[in-house]
């Protein structure tokens, strides 16, 4: 783990990830977990839907955020989890095709206790024309440095 909370500073920005959405991961995802007829039905959504056709869930949205996330930067940094999402929005459809990226900034921070500090995060994520599908707040509990570091 090389990130600890003292590395992080308000103003911190990090973009990153490519994510390639799928038809099949999406009907995949939705058929588990949210079947909506326009998240698993690529004809009936085409013709019927007011989307002009299949869309990814915005829980699968959120989950390949996620991903990305895990990837890119919590895989190297000593996250102990987070307390909950302030904020949630899903502000347009992802669907096949689409290439989606991350922007991470870092909104401020505070000392919780001796050994973790809590990050207050908003999240972008982004397709490849550069719209924004998913923002969201949240907030990460990163480990503090020991004093013998």
């Amino acid at each position: 783990m090389s990130i600890f909370y003292e590395d992080i500073e308000p103003g911190d920005v990090a973009e990153f990830g490519e994510y390639e959405v799928t038809e099949a991961e999406i009907v995949d995802f939705a058929e588990r977990y949210d079947p909506q007829w326009f998240h698993v039905d690529p004809e009936r959504a085409a013709e019927e839907s007011m989307y002009g056709g299949l869309i990814a869930s915005g829980w699968h949205t959120t989950a390949m955020t996620m991903r990305m996330l895990v990837d890119h930067h919590f895989a190297e940094a000593a996250s102990l989890g987070a307390k909950g999402i302030e904020e949630i929005r899903w502000r347009r459809p992802v669907r096949p095709g689409d290439v989606l990226s991350v922007r991470a900034e870092v909104l401020d921070k505070e000392p919780e206790r001796p050994d973790r500090g809590l990050v207050r995060n908003r999240t972008e994520t982004r397709r490849d024309d550069g719209e924004v599908v998913l923002s969201m707040v949240s907030l990460v509990m990163y480990a503090r440095r020991s004093d013998e570091d």
